[in-house]
């Protein structure tokens, strides 16, 4: 018989489920993600790191875990939530179910749970702090003593330790990619893209960088509070000085605005889904993106620089998705134009820093 678990946030709020993976008790930030596939993807990107991750879709684990689709080495995410978990899996591809997989990499999860009517507590006071209990007794009191997402540099936690390389080395030119929580399938697109690919610590020294002869810059995306990553500024700001082409994603498009004078905010309860519609202001087409923050650029706090233009934002509450530098070869969006699986609407942003590299 399944073991009873309850789902407690930090304002008292309860939910009752069974559980289906590892035993044990998890604390993080809960929040909820809008995609109907892709929750491999999902548990293994490092942007979800510290977090508890809700499916808004009702069934989840029907074509159970393949050895293919993971954005990194291990589930980051600290807890898993669904209305549904579907015990029978079916997929050419599946080696394991998705309760294995979790229980292999020790992460708690919750099923029965009314995930409409979690989902639509947090879109109503925000993002909590939240945890899966086996016994409910001092839950609260645990979860007011975990830290907030806020000042947190969780980039530092899934960073790699030393550089290397992706891929086959000397296909094209050379570019390098600081890592905050980088997702595997960004680094597939920069392969396809003609470059070759090393990854280097997000902390390293960028003149340690240019020993390698690097022709271009890209910092990744990551989890945690883009404003508690100290060295970051000086990283942006060290690029611009080398006028080399960076390109950013995510966190570091976030990154990239803090570097030339901006503010980074937190969203209420972020955007996660596959299905966010954004705007290129360039060209006027609407993207269909997936994403992943909960985080956001303030641009109030850059509109007055003449050299910052923004390029993208989110149609559904005007936030900022895409930023770029009129004078340096430096632009960044906020979404993931790399999704998989998600719309492939915004792959062209890969042949457009393929380009401002080969152009500079």
């Amino acid at each position: 018989m399944p073991q009873k678990l309850y789902l407690i946030l930090e304002d008292g709020t309860e939910f009752e489920g069974s559980g289906f993976g590892y035993d044990s008790d998890c604390l993080g930030e809960v929040v909820f993600n809008t995609s109907m596939s892709g929750y491999q993807e999902v548990l293994t990107d490092p942007s979800y790191t510290g977090q508890i991750v809700a499916m808004t879709y009702p069934m989840i684990g029907n074509y159970g875990i393949n050895r293919e689709d993971v954005e990194s080495d291990r589930v980051q995410a600290a807890g898993f939530v669904v209305k549904e978990y579907s015990k029978t899996y079916s997929n050419y591809r599946a080696v394991m179910s998705l309760s294995d997989y979790l229980i292999e990499a020790k992460v708690p999860a919750i099923e029965g749970i009314d995930t409409r009517k979690l989902t639509r507590h947090i879109r109503d006071k925000g993002a909590l702090r939240g945890g899966i209990f086996r016994d409910r007794n001092g839950a609260v009191e645990k979860l007011l003593a975990h830290p907030k997402m806020d000042g947190l540099d969780l980039a530092s936690k899934v960073s790699c330790v030393k550089p290397y390389t992706f891929g086959e080395a000397d296909t094209g030119p050379r570019i390098a990619v600081f890592d905050f929580g980088v997702k595997t399938n960004i680094l597939r697109l920069l392969r396809e893209s003609g470059f070759s690919v090393t990854v280097y610590p997000g902390n390293m020294k960028l003149k340690d960088v240019m020993k390698d002869n690097v022709k271009g810059v890209f910092l990744s995306n990551g989890p945690g509070d883009p404003d508690a990553i100290p060295y970051a500024p000086e990283l942006v700001q060290d690029i611009a000085k080398e006028n080399i082409p960076c390109f950013g994603i995510c966190l570091g498009h976030q990154l990239i605005a803090l570097g030339l004078g901006g503010k980074t905010y937190k969203l209420k309860f972020g955007h996660r889904g596959a299905n966010q519609p954004v705007k290129n202001l360039l060209t006027g087409k609407v993207e269909i993106s997936s994403q992943n923050h909960g985080f956001a650029v303030d641009y109030d706090s850059m509109k007055d620089n003449p050299d910052i233009e923004l390029t993208h934002i989110n149609l559904n509450d005007k936030t900022v998705e895409g930023l770029r530098h009129k004078k340096l070869p430096m632009f960044s969006v906020q979404y993931h134009p790399e999704a998989s699986p998600g719309p492939h609407d915004s792959r062209y942003l890969f042949e457009q820093f393929r380009r401002l590299v080969k152009d500079n």
